[in-house]
């Protein structure tokens, strides 16, 4: 099923699968979805209206992003693949939802996009087992890792690179329950496709990735963990729209505009 935030309120709703037009079917979730298994989600009226307008699915405490997940994408920047995963922290307030505009900074000349596959979390993880780290998956969402590439090649880390306002969008949806071992991302910009990437052609599947990060950290209910970018990131203009799209999520687009200055 897919589990959406709707604007203004900020309240979940799902869509049930085989659902032919999901935003058309929308039913009120009455349960919290990050402390209630979705078997026993309680379910309420089906809306009225399709939602004008769709929040990013979670909020979440940390933005966990992975470097390099795909050799092809390393081989691209000529960085060596990494032989463990390369973890990194992305800025919580470069959330933004579907249809946002992206701002380009004035700081960088060069901002490109990085479609990714987003693991939300609904249980806690710390040292955790290969068990525990699939069960703690709430599900999975599309994820745009942007990047200003000309920063993050200048500075020794990662966080001023790929933390600007509205440098990560998320969304639209949720896929509760998928399957995290066959799942495909593609990027298109204007419309035309300049990323496709599957799970099988990563350096580290999904459940190792938890399990290493929550070495490191405690991963809590509502963290997303951004799994990596296929090859073929290229820069984004003003006036262009990027989206990016994951198996049985949906996509999620997304306006590039220019800095005005405030």
């Amino acid at each position: 099923m897919l589990l959406y935030r709707v604007a203004p309120e900020g309240f979940y709703a799902v869509a049930e699968p085989g659902s032919p037009a999901p935003l058309e079917g929308l039913r009120l979730l009455y349960s919290d979805p990050l402390t209630v298994p979705p078997a026993a989600w309680e379910l309420g009226r089906r809306l009225d209206e399709v939602p004008a307008a769709l929040l990013p699915p979670i909020v979440p405490g940390k933005l966990v992003g992975i470097g390099r997940n795909y050799r092809e994408h390393a081989r691209e920047l000529n960085n060596p693949v990494p032989t463990e995963p390369l973890l990194f922290l992305k800025s919580p307030g470069t959330l933004i939802g579907p249809n946002v505009p992206v701002v380009l900074p004035p700081e960088s000349e060069r901002v490109e996009y990085e479609g990714e596959i987003a693991i939300v979390l609904s249980g806690q993880l710390s040292r955790a087992s290969a068990e525990e780290a699939r069960r703690a998956v709430l599900g999975v969402t599309c994820a745009n890792d942007v990047t200003a590439r000309d920063l993050q090649k200048k500075d020794a880390t990662f966080a001023r690179a790929k933390s600007f306002d509205t440098f990560c969008p998320l969304g639209p949806a949720i896929r509760v329950g998928a399957d995290l071992e066959d799942l495909e991302v593609v990027t298109r910009v204007n419309g035309e496709e300049r990323q496709r990437g599957h799970t099988r052609e990563m350096v580290f599947p999904l459940v190792d990735l938890l399990v290493y990060a929550s070495r490191m950290m405690t991963l809590y209910p509502g963290d997303v963990i951004l799994t990596g970018t296929p090859a073929g990131t290229k820069p984004v203009q003003a006036g262009e729209v990027m989206e990016v799209e994951v198996s049985g999520v949906g996509v999620l687009r997304n306006p590039v505009e220019a800095w005005n200055g405030r």
